[in-house]
């Protein structure tokens, strides 16, 4: 008799409200759909499921009516997303089949079907246990090798029982080797980046907010082989922070076990990464750069953590009543300057993206320098020096005393509920920059909060949002204050940044990010094409 857990399974959590698919499932050709297990029972292969008739199983509830009356009940079933199964196996008459069972609207947790075969049918279960395997798992890398990094103090905290209960059971299931640290203390994970063998572990999975990612990013960025390291391995995001924005813009979800099933499922993604030097450092970032009202709202709310993503809109709500400006010198190498060129832009790559097998696009190989491929190469130099060089030509300079807001982004979310960067691709070698004016009414500045919240951000007049590759910000008339890069502290300096295309790997649910994109980005009109 089966060993059956099974129940209807809902559509997982997304913050793009975007299907389960995730890619092309394999050509079946001549490969059996159906397999008959524990006698009368059948298994059946659809586009996008498995699903299990039962005639055995209790009738839920039986309807009558005189079109039904003397036709036989159809079988009771339950059905599994192919997304969801885990893992199959056949051990001499017995099948097993892993799943990610629904417990909860969005949080999910390791079940199984367990059936008898006929020794008869074992020749056909087996080419059909190989099949769904093959269609359950499309492009993704079966069995990826991972690195876990548990951060136990991240946000509000709880990081090692979330890791314990809600992910590790779905990666063993999965059968994902892997080998865990605890972290200890602030900085281990770059050293821990460092010394990995990269060849060792398919990815770096942070169970933690969006800082031990950062800490990773830079581990690898300061090994003699950075460039290598850092096309060899990914790094994923099981979210236990705060902000938990990688996590947001990979998976489209906040919970950790969605997150973990998205990455079992999840495919290597090209990742563009961000030099930043100041002073005589350098250093990467792959989220997002601030000065302003975000860079205080974040930093300088840390005794919030407790609060966990509230503690964003309680340090905005503080700072815009103020009207605070942070006078700032500004020279930008700007490459797309207006909103309608923006969204052209965004809709372009979204169409090739379409077009193109998942996990493929640039990488930093094919579009940084073919020299840089060498296995012991560093970073890539930089294109437009340092911050203690001459400003490069072509770059359009501002100087501005009424700056409220510079915020460059590198990702679409910068929390569950802050779309910020509506147009931000993984791999398109553009940064996106926003910049609002501090001297505005307080009416204005809730207005554009709000914009964030309902995804019209991005639309709003008030909002300056261009794509460029490059920049450099000298904060004025301040001795002290907040910079931003990942939401890490850096000192409160002059700094300039530009963008690696596709210098980084991460693991993503489809090859790109969940965020929706720009309003209406599919839809722009003739004349906005020529204005662009």
């Amino acid at each position: 008799m089966a060993n059956n857990q099974s129940s209807p399974q809902t559509v997982p959590e997304s913050i793009s409200e975007s299907s389960q698919s995730y890619g092309k499932p394999a050509s079946r050709g001549g490969l059996p759909d159906v397999i008959k297990v524990d006698g009368v029972k059948s298994l059946v292969l659809d586009s996008e499921n498995l699903v299990l008739n039962d005639p055995t199983a209790k009738k839920t509830s039986r309807t009558c009516s005189f079109a039904s009356f003397g036709a036989p009940a159809a079988p009771p079933t339950s059905t599994i997303p192919l997304y969801n199964v885990l893992w199959v196996e056949l051990a001499g008459q017995t099948l097993t089949i892993d799943y990610a069972k629904y417990v909860g609207k969005h949080r999910v947790q390791a079940a199984q079907w367990i059936f008898d075969v006929a020794d008869a049918d074992v020749p056909d279960v087996k080419t059909w246990a190989d099949n769904l395997l093959t269609r359950a798992y499309g492009p993704a890398k079966r069995c990826k090798r991972a690195k876990v990094l548990v951060n136990p103090h991240a946000g509000p905290g709880g990081a090692q029982k979330k890791w314990d209960v809600d992910c590790e059971p779905l990666f063993k299931a999965a059968r994902m080797p892997i080998d865990v640290v605890k972290t200890e203390r602030q900085g281990q994970a770059v050293d821990i980046a460092q010394t990995i063998d990269v060849d060792a572990f398919d990815t770096i999975v942070t169970c933690s907010g969006d800082g031990l990612a950062h800490e990773v990013f830079n581990g690898l960025g300061n090994r003699p082989d950075a460039f290598r390291a850092l096309q060899t391995i990914a790094v994923s995001h099981i979210p236990c922070g705060s902000g938990n924005a990688m996590s947001c813009n990979l998976y489209g979800t906040y919970r950790p076990s969605l997150a973990a099933l998205a990455i079992i499922k999840g495919v290597e993604t090209p990742f563009d990464l961000v030099s930043i030097t100041q002073g005589d450092r350098r250093l990467l970032s792959f989220l997002s750069q601030a000065l302003g009202v975000v860079a205080e709202s974040d930093l300088g709310t840390e005794h919030l953590r407790w609060m966990g993503g509230a503690r964003f809109t309680v340090g905005f709500l503080q700072r815009i009543f103020q009207k605070k400006c942070y006078p700032c010198d500004l020279a930008v190498k700007v490459e797309i300057e207006d909103k309608h060129g923006v969204k052209e832009h965004y809709r372009q790559k979204m169409s090739n993206a379409s077009a193109t097998n998942l996990g493929e696009g640039p990488n930093a190989a094919s579009v940084e320098s073919g020299s840089n491929t060498d296995t012991h190469q560093g970073l890539p130099p930089l294109r437009y020096g340092t911050i203690n060089d001459a400003l490069p030509e072509g770059w359009e300079s501002i100087s501005s005393d009424t700056m409220g807001n510079f915020y460059c982004g590198n990702m679409a979310y910068m929390a569950a509920d802050a779309n910020f960067f509506a147009a931000a691709c993984a791999n398109d070698g553009l940064m996106d920059l926003v910049c609002v004016d501090g001297d505005v009414s307080v009416g204005s500045q809730l207005s554009m909060l709000l914009s964030v919240e309902n995804g019209q951000f991005f639309d709003n007049p008030l909002v300056s949002y261009k794509k460029i590759t490059a920049y450099r910000i000298t904060p004025r008339n301040q001795k002290d204050g907040y910079i931003s890069i990942d939401g890490e502290k850096v000192p409160f300096e002059p700094f300039q940044a530009e963008i690696h295309q596709g210098l980084g790997k991460v693991i993503s649910k489809r090859g790109g990010y969940e965020a929706a994109g720009p309003t209406n980005w599919d839809k722009i009109t003739i004349g906005n094409r020529i204005m662009a």
